[in-house]
């Protein structure tokens, strides 16, 4: 008998790859002469009027627990939220949690059964296979075709590989990494076709307000926009990008009225509850979206116009600005282990960029670069320590 503990442990959880990016992000961890562009988050802090509403809640003594689905005020603010974008969400619809991150595995435990098939479109975010795959799901992953720097999909190849088999259908649009986001007929063709095989579809919407294209609502196309609420869709949200939010760990889902109950039930048995104090900083973030987002959303466009400019004007490199999120994806021809080529960057640049292979094997010799600074001269900076690194790699950089 094997004493040993890891014996014990499942072995998917055994065979789960550690994050990429951290392992670029350790490398660099406490130099400050990097320019650390490798997390999905601003550098700047959570706006003060919303801090405060949680200061003052802890002053109030709301440290104990809330319902299961979030305080019914914040339910509420959400719901108007969305209804504002989306058309009538209601708040029998809603459940919040602690992080989008929560929010997709509890869509992902709610849904899977071990040996149930899921389809995820990559490159993505890896939480977002990794989930199905810790539920003992076989994941299939459909690509995005980079053309000129920018990612495209195939809607035929999808809609062929999800059949009456899939349980359930992944996307990610506005995408991490690759700034692709889905067109208002593609997502139709998407919901038409997922109705005929019963499929469900979880769409990680947590950039929706990070676009960059006229929108009459200020935000990307959403399935939202043409689901009936008996749909099997589920939609996550978050507070993290949006509202400058990313340590709070607060989000959101909008589900099927008859799946909320049951969602109610499995926050219990995961985290039960989102912190009150947490939630009150919600609401006031809510209610005052349009003292932070648009501001947020500005920045960010002009985050990404200094940038991808720069890059473009690389010999040799290939980008596209994104349409939507917050990163720059870019592929250096001659450097096709981009983990390898972001660890070197990292001490021999002072450049911090995240790894293509950390979001799909299709991106391998991709790096990811966060444009969400504060200040756009770091970007500037970068951009030259990028040039100036290139410069005596001469044997492989084909620029």
């Amino acid at each position: 008998m094997n004493s040993q503990p890891e014996a014990a442990m499942r072995q998917v959880i055994q065979n789960l790859e550690e994050s990429k990016i951290r392992e670029v992000a350790n490398a660099g961890m406490g130099r400050s002469d990097v320019l650390a562009f490798w997390f999905g988050e601003s550098d700047e802090v959570t706006p003060d009027f919303i801090r405060q509403a949680a200061i003052e809640s802890l002053q109030r003594g709301e440290t104990f627990y809330s319902h299961n689905l979030g305080l019914p005020e914040l339910r509420q603010e959400i719901s108007n939220y969305m209804s504002a974008r989306h058309g009538p969400i209601g708040v029998d619809r809603l459940a919040v949690t602690s992080g989008g991150v929560n929010a997709l595995m509890l869509a992902v435990q709610q849904l899977v059964d071990a040996g149930d098939e899921v389809v995820a479109v990559t490159p993505v975010w890896p939480n977002l296979t990794a989930q199905p795959t810790i539920m003992g799901a076989h994941v299939k992953c459909v690509a995005l075709v980079p053309v000129a720097g920018a990612w495209t999909l195939d809607i035929d190849a999808l809609l062929a590989a999800v059949t009456a088999s899939t349980k359930l259908l992944i996307i990610n649009a506005p995408n991490n990494p690759t700034g692709w986001t889905l067109a208002r007929e593609e997502q139709q063709r998407i919901l038409d076709h997922c109705r005929v095989t019963g499929t469900w579809i979880l769409a990680d919407e947590v950039y929706e307000r990070l676009y960059y294209e006229p929108s009459l609502n200020a935000c990307a196309p959403s399935f939202l926009d043409l689901a009936r609420p008996a749909d099997r869709l589920v939609v996550v949200h978050s507070f993290s990008k949006s509202f400058l939010m990313t340590g709070w760990r607060l989000g959101w889902l909008v589900m099927p009225p008859s799946m909320t109950h049951h969602m109610g039930k499995l926050i219990e048995f995961n985290t039960s509850c989102a912190s009150v104090f947490t939630q009150r900083a919600g609401i006031v973030a809510l209610q005052r979206t349009d003292e932070v987002t648009p501001q947020v959303v500005a920045h960010l466009k002009a985050c990404r116009d200094t940038l991808i400019p720069l890059l473009q004007a690389i010999p040799g490199l290939q980008v596209a600005a994104a349409r939507g999120g917050m990163y720059a994806f870019f592929r250096l021809p001659g450097f096709d282990d981009s983990l390898a080529t972001a660890k070197r960057l990292v001490v021999e640049a002072g450049l911090g960029l995240a790894p293509g292979d950390a979001f799909a094997p299709e991106a391998r010799g991709w790096l990811r670069w966060c444009f969400a600074s504060k200040d756009t001269q770091r970007l500037v900076r970068g951009v030259e320590r990028l040039r100036d690194w290139l410069a005596k790699q001469p044997a492989r950089w084909n620029g």
